[in-house]
């Protein structure tokens, strides 16, 4: 199972200390401001055993996201294969974290942590990424990132109900671009 480091953050596999931070991180009606609903105790334990799962299996996914001077559990970062309902196929990279690590830089470090794996060592062709449309704190992580949006290839995500959080964004990024802006 990998694990990787960044110079401030680790990404690693999850503990059963991180159950706690994730279901207080899950029932903050500010961080999941663009989903549909918090999640229960229960539905935070569930993802966190998929997660795991995911990361026993392949050696990759979504990572529990760890401050490295302080050990505190901060939340999560990681790639996922995008689910089959989508409009569009590849490899989803994504973050979420909790409130007091909002504003340090950390989920555009952690997804630059996530890309450079996704390209250099499982070679990915192609990165993506998807946020509502209302979600700009996150596009502007993706944009950091050097990932770019085709306003046509918006969408209306099918996992989500009829609503203001619906309609999404898809931004990519290629490995050629990606290689090209880590040369610069």
């Amino acid at each position: 199972m990998s694990e990787l480091r960044t110079e401030r953050l680790l990404l690693r596999p999850w503990r059963e200390s991180d159950l706690g931070p994730w279901a207080a991180m899950n029932a903050d009606p500010e961080v999941r401001a663009y989903f549909p609903d918090v999640l229960t105790p229960e539905q935070s334990a569930a993802s966190v055993a998929g997660f795991q799962a995911d990361l026993a299996d392949r050696g990759w996914g979504w990572w529990a996201l760890e401050v490295r001077a302080t050990g505190e559990f901060i939340g999560f970062t990681g790639l996922d294969p995008v689910d089959d309902d989508m409009p569009f196929t590849g490899v989803e990279a994504g973050w979420r974290l909790a409130r007091a690590a909002w504003g340090h830089g950390y989920a555009t470090e952690a997804g630059a942590a996530a890309l450079a794996f996704g390209f250099t060592t499982l070679g990915l062709p192609e990165i993506l990424a998807v946020t509502p449309t209302t979600n700009h704190r996150s596009q502007a992580v993706m944009r950091r990132l050097g990932m770019t949006r085709n306003p046509a290839d918006d969408f209306d995500d099918p996992d989500v109900p009829d609503g203001p959080l619906r309609r999404s964004v898809l931004y990519r990024i290629a490995a050629g671009d990606w290689r090209a802006a880590e040369r610069g």
